[in-house]
């Protein structure tokens, strides 16, 4: 990982490593040696690695979880955002294949054992029209089937939103369920938010679907993970933050948060006509339209003013390190980024279970 000034200071803030200051890079990655996380894959020549495919990748949350366990390779990453190629080559050591998967010729994916998959949500989303089947992104999920017709991995994971489960009445969970079971998988589903589980304090429910075809590993998995408590608010944000993101008395909605905008180490949210304020210690739930103007715009006040979360904060609510690396592109491109992503510390409690139970 080619790490940069700041990143190196970060990760010294992070582990407590002291006497950085005034220090030349090089310096610096020698007092981390042993510290220095590592988000590449495997070696593409370790045969004996797990190997894993992660479609519709966008940041590489599935990819960053499993490798960093260092016992899977991803062999396989696709998506066809390219600013999510953008994101992901930036940050693991094999590039991402951009190409809409519906024209990706399923037997140029490479054999692997785990797929997994932050299938397109809108066409289930609550904030979206909810045509399900009828929209064209969820014809996706066939081409899912028609990959593992081909490769019959050994473990599905899949990703989406909650009202997954509750679509047209349960009938799609259902489709998706018989149609996977028909595969000769055992299925384990649960609603996980991310506050509860792993310490982010964002409030993200999210479905998590892992599909398994021993019915003895699947009889020692679960996805019941125990409660952890919250980090602070004040952990995720960054200590300098550019002038371009706070409101002034010159911004059109001024006068709407800046009367109800009020509190420190809180997050509100403007909802286009008002501003809401989230009670419980926690991010509302990240959006892929945050940032660029009228809705789920997340807030905070600070010392100076009241702000906008910057990217990298975001980013921070997801679960990615410091190490992670935002490309060079709009801001706007990183706000849908970030609320595209898949929260990494749920991630990452998967992986460690399921590879407990199959190494």
């Amino acid at each position: 990982m080619n790490y940069s000034q700041k990143q190196l200071i970060a990760i010294c803030k992070e582990k407590g490593v002291k006497g950085y200051s005034n220090k030349k890079k090089e310096e610096i990655i020698e007092m981390l040696k042993d510290h220095l996380p590592t988000n590449d894959t495997p070696a593409d020549n370790n045969a004996s690695s797990i190997k894993m495919i992660d479609l519709f990748a966008g940041t590489g949350a599935f990819t960053y979880a499993f490798t960093k366990t260092q016992a899977v390779e991803c062999v396989f990453a696709n998506d066809m955002v390219e600013m999510s190629k953008k994101a992901y080559d930036a940050n693991f050591s094999h590039k991402l294949f951009l190409k809409d998967i519906h024209d990706v010729d399923v037997k140029t994916i490479p054999n692997h054992e785990i797929l997994t998959g932050g299938f397109s949500c809108q066409p289930f989303s609550i904030a979206g029209k909810q045509e399900g089947f009828q929209d064209v992104r969820a014809n996706v999920f066939w081409k899912i089937l028609e990959i593992i017709d081909h490769h019959n991995p050994p473990f599905v994971i899949l990703e989406n939103v909650k009202n997954l489960v509750s679509h047209d009445d349960g009938k799609t969970f259902d489709i998706i369920q018989k149609n996977l079971t028909d595969r000769n998988y055992h299925i384990r589903h649960k609603v996980l938010d991310t506050s509860e589980i792993t310490g982010i304090p964002q409030h993200r429910e999210r479905i998590y679907i892992v599909c398994i075809k021993s019915k003895e590993i699947y009889d020692r998995f679960s996805l019941d993970f125990e409660q952890k408590a919250k980090l602070p608010i004040s952990q995720m944000l960054e200590a300098t933050i550019d002038k371009k993101y706070y409101y002034t008395d010159k911004s059109s909605t001024w006068d709407l948060v800046s009367k109800d905008v009020v509190k420190k180490n809180t997050i509100y949210q403007y909802r286009r006509v008002y501003v809401r304020e989230n009670k419980n210690e926690n991010c509302p739930t990240l959006t892929a339209n945050m940032g660029t103007g009228g809705h789920n715009v997340p807030l905070i006040l600070d010392d100076t003013g009241i702000r906008k979360l910057t990217p990298r904060e975001c980013f921070n609510f997801q679960g990615f390190p410091q190490t992670y690396i935002l490309p060079a592109i709009s801001d706007a491109n990183l706000y849908k980024l970030a609320g595209n992503a898949v929260s990494v510390p749920v991630v990452e409690l998967i992986a460690n279970r399921l590879l407990s139970l199959i190494q």
